[in-house]
């Protein structure tokens, strides 16, 4: 079997800096590789239909929310996958596109609610099941088996991520 692209950038290392341990980037580069080659492919699995995984994310975080489909921006933000620094413009897009609409809160005078429009509402169910065949066609390297152990080690690896530093730092 012949190496991956990390591979050679390890050797490169191994033969510049033979001093410097470099079994963690082994790990985060290869995370950080995937993470960009699959983004790229399901970007382009999803273009067909006008969207990206962005944009796929704030439509889905919308349909998990049950009907009627809908969030505050910051229950949004706080339930997407993403940053929020670009949650507004994803926003303004997609209520351009006629797939999602604001609307006032009844439970926040100064609110506002974003939810799907039927049109979003069926727009993201045909996108979940593109999506869903693009992450099978990418997983495909993996035997089955090898997947909940790989699934259980990023869940880890992302809580340790995502947990508050510890007090005092």
């Amino acid at each position: 079997m012949s190496g991956d692209h990390v591979d050679g950038l390890l050797a490169d290392w191994a033969r510049e800096r033979p001093d410097l341990d470099t079994a963690p980037f082994a790990v985060v580069t290869r995370i950080r590789r995937a993470a960009a080659l699959l983004e790229a492919a399901v970007d382009a699995a999803l273009a067909p239909l006008g969207l990206t995984w962005g944009a796929l994310d704030v439509l889905a975080t919308l349909r998990r929310a049950g009907p009627p489909y809908q969030r505050s921006p910051t229950a949004l933000y706080s339930a997407a996958l993403r940053s929020s620094g670009s949650m507004t413009n994803r926003i303004d897009r997609l209520e351009r596109a006629g797939l999602v609409a604001r609307t006032p809160d009844p439970g926040d005078r100064r609110g506002v609610l974003v939810a799907l429009t039927p049109a979003g509402l069926a727009l993201v169910d045909r996108a979940l099941e593109a999506h869903r065949a693009t992450a099978e066609r990418l997983l495909a390297a993996l035997p089955a088996a090898d997947r909940p152990p790989l699934a259980a080690l990023l869940r880890a690896l992302l809580l340790g991520l995502e947990a508050p530093p510890p007090a005092g730092r």
